[in-house]
């Protein structure tokens, strides 16, 4: 396959991060000097990069000040392709309004009560354990805070990660390991990677909406495929839409603890969707956020697993498992490792060394696995105090979702319940729920919620669940 100079490559690059808003209009460009030193090119190439974004139109040079980012053309649209007919799938309309709106409903009302949250309570993170680790970091080298990290990340974590994925049965090289900003970095590096503004991308439904609105920030069609709570995503509707003539450029899953559904993809189904995405061309991407918190020793086996192409894309983070406030996550890109290490330069630089000294330090240590298994065993505990309420609550129809671990329940409301309506009435009682309606570009999940089981069960949970039943009750 023919590549393109490196001069295209570059321009692509910064390209990409106009049109995504990573660049926004009216902030200046990287001067030709900080383009040759940080991409290690000739003076030729990075002048050559600017006359390349200049002919597309979103650059322009203003007299001794340098080159700014102008507002780009807007790309024609395109009729969307008609899909199956038996297949459940949405159309892109744009997911971020809803979403902003319940997200400002949410920050303006006074919450006594987040059933939203997908974290733990403080309370059951090692937060002690991972303080004295980064104060030992601290006296062993003074200058960690006042120094640059590497893109890739600190080589510690990388093989810590990389020594735990083998007990998942997936080889991570460390060399192949990129840390990010949390899971959201690693997932927008892998679309960045693979995927130009226009194209389609096929996601589960219903998925994490804060995906939804990161496919619309950067300018990607999207088709949902169905899933459910036993076994995730529907393998015939998913191979029905990458037979259909519009071509799929990549596929997200999360095949271990699906957010919100709580689902596990069986073993089979997994090396199946593999196998159906390599006979397409369609590249899968791997979202593996809850893995760590099933209710099994045993660990999860990942779709890594089985690639026999490098053409799963892993991300993985540690924010729901261990310390939110770290946001530390990372990314496997196989093929495009090199692309996506490009890319986070670019984004992001390195992220800060001395967490991830605290927290290598931590997982390489007996502890760390007591610590998991403490947590587990908590959350299942609260899971079913949780469930068990909701069903004595909730009005008679009302569904419960049953995971194999993780900290949220999917519950299925009588059909004439609005969880939007339940959502604002809610807040009005300082009670906070995600609404089904926000994890789908469609209206299929109206009547559905996610309930975070994230806080140890207490009164006032439940003296909440009781008032969201009562709320619901109302609306027959």
């Amino acid at each position: 396959m023919h590549t393109p100079p490196l001069y295209r490559q570059l321009a692509d690059h910064y390209l990409d991060a106009i049109r995504s808003g990573t660049l926004k209009t009216g902030e200046r460009f990287p001067s030709i000097r900080l383009m040759m030193e940080k991409h290690a090119v000739s003076l030729s190439t990075a002048v050559q990069v600017c006359r390349e974004l200049e002919d597309c139109g979103v650059l322009e040079a203003r007299p001794r000040s340098g080159n700014y980012i102008r507002q780009p053309e807007a790309a024609p649209k395109t009729a969307p392709t008609a899909s199956p007919a038996d297949l459940d799938s949405s159309v892109y309309v744009g997911i971020h309004p809803p979403v902003s709106a319940v997200f400002k409903a949410g920050q303006r009302a006074t919450v006594k009560v987040n059933f939203a949250s997908a974290y733990c309570a403080p309370s059951l993170y090692p937060l002690k354990i991972l303080q004295d680790h980064m104060a030992k970091a601290l006296r062993r080298d003074a200058h960690l805070l006042d120094a640059e990290g590497s893109t890739c990340g600190h080589l510690a974590l990388r093989s810590v990660l990389a020594r735990r994925a083998l007990t998942a049965k997936a080889h991570l090289p460390a060399e192949k390991i990129v840390i990010t900003h949390g899971a959201t970095e690693a997932l927008t590096l892998a679309l960045r990677a693979v995927t130009q503004p226009g194209d389609t991308v096929a996601v589960e439904s219903p998925t994490f909406y804060g995906l939804l609105q990161m496919l619309e920030s950067l300018h990607l069609h999207v088709r949902e495929v169905p899933a459910t709570a036993q076994s995730g995503i529907n393998l015939l509707a998913l191979e029905q839409l990458l037979q259909s003539p519009e071509r799929i450029h990549a596929l997200i899953v999360m095949p271990n603890l699906q957010n919100p559904l709580g689902s596990i993809m069986p073993d089979a189904n997994k090396a199946r969707l593999v196998q159906l995405c390599a006979e397409h061309g369609t590249v899968l991407i791997e979202d593996d956020t809850f893995g760590d918190l099933v209710d099994t020793e045993q660990p999860l086996s990942t779709l890594k697993y089985w690639d026999r192409g490098d053409t799963v894309i892993h991300c993985a983070s540690l924010n729901k498992t261990l310390a939110p406030g770290m946001r530390l996550g990372w990314i496997s890109a196989g093929k495009w490792h090199e692309r996506v290490e490009m890319l986070k330069h670019s984004q992001s630089r390195g992220c800060e060394v001395l967490s991830q000294l605290a927290v290598s330090a931590f997982m390489k240590t007996p502890s760390y696995e007591r610590y998991l298994r403490r947590l587990r065993k908590t959350l299942t505990q609260q899971r079913q105090h949780m469930s068990t309420a909701i069903t004595r609550y909730f009005p008679t129809g009302t569904c419960v979702s049953e995971p194999r671990g993780g900290t949220l329940l999917w519950v299925e409301l009588p059909s004439h319940c609005s969880a939007m309506r339940l959502f604002h009435e809610g807040l009005k009682a300082g009670i906070q729920i995600s609404p089904g309606d926000i994890f789908s570009n469609g209206q299929r999940f109206s009547h559905f919620v996610r309930m975070g089981c994230g806080a140890p069960y207490s009164p006032k949970i439940d003296e909440a669940l009781a008032t969201l039943g009562q709320l619901l009750k109302k609306q027959e």
